[in-house]
C-alpha cells in the first residue's frame, strides 16, 4: 500500500500553498513501527483560520509543510495494535495530536498531551511548532492513537447525509463551543462573540445551543455580520466610531455582557476610524470592558509566541499592551489555549445528528475539491463568510 499515490496541500511560502504530490502516509513514527495508528482516505478536511496564519506569514512555519489538521475520514488500514477501531469505520479526528497516556490526556487535556511534541506541551496535524505531524489536506493521512483518539460514527450512510456538519466536529464547532464553555455561557446569558469568522460563527451558533439569551457578534466585515445575522444573532459593526461600551448598549440597553469570547486572535485590528489598523491586543482589551465584573472570557482566538510579520518588535515575540489592570480590578477570569476537541466531540454529534444543530449552515459550509485547495485559501483570505471543506475524493458530488 506504501507505493499508492498520494497529493495533499503543501505551504510553499508566505501567500503560496500548492497542490503537490506527497508520500503515501504509512504506519510509523520516523524509524519505528506505529501499531497503534491506522490510515485513513480522507472524505473531508477543512480550511482553518488558523491555516492562514501561516500562509500569511505570520507564523514560523517551514515551506514545504503539508497543511491541514481539521480531517474526516474512512479507515482502510489498522496497525496491529488497534482494537476497537476497525477498516471502513468513517471516523472524525480531533486536531489535538494526543497519546491517552501521559497526565494531562488522563485528565482531558489532550490539547497539551506531552508525548507528542519534543518542543513543547500539545501537538496538532499540519502546523507550525507542534510536533512535525503531517497534515490532512490530502487524499490520505496516519492517525496515532487510534484507538483513544478517533471518534466512531454510529452509521456510515447518516453520516454521509450529514458529512457537511459532522466535518466541523474535529476543530471548528468544539473550539467554538470550548469558548462558550470557558466564558461561562448558560441558559440566560447575554454573550459578546468577537469575530464573525467561522470559529466566530461556531461560538454563537454553540451560545445558542447552551441556551443564552442574546447572542451579539462583532465583526468589521458587513457579509460575515449578515451570516450571523442569518441564524438569529444580534451583530455590531466595528467600523462604528463609538466605544465597545456604547455598541453593546445599542443592543442590550446595558454597557456589559454576562460572558465574552474572543474569536479573532492576534491578528486583530482596531475598531472605528481605525479599523484599518492592527492593534493585537484589541480584543482582549474589549472584552475586559464589556463584561461583567466577576465574568469570564474564553480565548479560542490564537494568539502565538513569534509573529514576525507584526508592526512592532514586542508583538512579534508575542509581547500584548493588555489593560491587565482592568481585567485584574474586575476580577475576571480568562481562559486561554487550544481545544481539548475530544471533550466536546461526542455531545456535539449527538447534538448534530439528533437535528438539535446544524452547524454547517451556521458557518456556511462550501465544499470544494483538492485542487481548487488554493483558491480557496485566497477566498478565505479576502473575507468572504464561508467555511470552505475539501473534497479530496470527489464524494460530495
Amino acid at each position: 500500500m506504501s507505493s499508492a499515490a498520494n497529493r495533499g496541500v503543501v505551504f510553499r511560502g508566505k501567500g503560496e500553498v500548492a497542490v503537490e504530490s506527497i508520500d503515501f502516509p504509512e504506519l510509523a513514527l520516523g524509524n519505528r513501527l506505529c501499531q497503534h495508528g491506522v490510515i485513513l482516505k480522507v472524505i473531508t478536511t477543512n480550511i482553518c483560520g488558523s491555516d492562514q496564519h501561516m500562509v500569511r506569514g505570520r507564523t514560523t512555519a517551514p515551506t514545504g509543510m503539508v497543511l491541514g489538521h481539521e480531517i474526516t475520514g474512512q479507515v482502510i488500514e489498522c496497525g496491529r495494535d488497534v482494537e476497537f477501531v476497525h477498516e471502513g469505520d468513517m471516523v472524525s479526528v480531533p486536531f489535538n495530536v494526543a497519546c491517552g497516556r501521559c497526565r494531562n490526556c488522563r485528565r482531558g487535556d489532550t490539547h497539551i498531551c506531552l508525548n507528542v511534541n519534543p518542543e513543547r506541551p500539545g501537538g496538532a496535524y499540519g502546523y507550525v511548532d507542534m510536533g512535525g505531524w503531517v497534515g490532512g489536506q490530502a487524499e490520505y493521512v496516519m492517525v496515532p492513537y487510534a484507538d483513544f483518539q478517533l471518534l466512531v460514527f454510529p452509521d456510515k450512510d447518516q453520516a454521509m447525509e450529514k458529512i457537511l456538519d459532522l466535518t466541523m466536529l474535529s476543530d471548528i464547532f468544539p473550539t467554538g463551543y470550548h469558548g462558550c464553555v470557558t466564558a461561562g455561557v448558560q441558559p440566560g446569558s447575554t454573550v459578546y462573540i468577537a469575530g464573525a469568522g467561522p470559529v466566530g460563527l461556531a461560538a454563537a451558533c454553540s451560545a445558542q445551543l447552551l441556551g443564552a439569551a442574546c447572542v451579539i457578534v462583532g465583526d468589521l466585515n458587513p457579509k460575515r455580520l449578515d451570516q450571523a445575522k442569518s441564524f438569529g444573532c444580534e451583530t455590531i459593526d466595528l467600523r462604528q466610531d463609538a466605544s465597545m461600551s456604547e455598541l453593546i448598549e445599542s443592543v442590550l440597553g446595558v454597557p456589559e455582557v454576562d460572558a465574552a469570547v474572543d474569536a479573532v486572535g492576534f491578528e486583530a485590528n482596531c475598531h472605528g476610524h481605525n479599523h484599518s489598523q492592527e492593534a493585537p491586543a484589541t480584543v482582549l482589551n474589549a472584552t475586559m470592558e464589556i463584561t461583567q465584573a466577576g465574568g469570564r472570557v474564553g480565548i479560542p482566538g490564537l494568539y502565538v509566541t513569534e509573529d514576525p510579520g507584526a508592526s512592532s518588535e514586542e508583538a512579534q515575540h508575542g509581547n500584548l499592551s493588555m489593560k491587565f489592570g482592568l481585567g485584574w480590578a474586575k476580577a475576571m477570569s480568562f481562559h486561554t489555549g487550544q481545544t481539548p476537541a475530544m471533550r466536546y466531540q461526542r455531545q456535539l454529534m449527538q447534538a448534530i445528528l439528533h437535528e438539535k444543530v446544524h452547524i454547517g449552515d451556521a458557518v456556511n459550509v462550501t465544499p470544494i475539491s483538492l485542487d481548487q485547495a488554493p483558491q480557496g485559501y485566497a477566498d478565505f483570505d479576502s473575507g468572504v463568510a464561508k467555511k470552505f471543506v475539501i473534497d479530496p475524493h470527489g464524494v460530495l458530488g
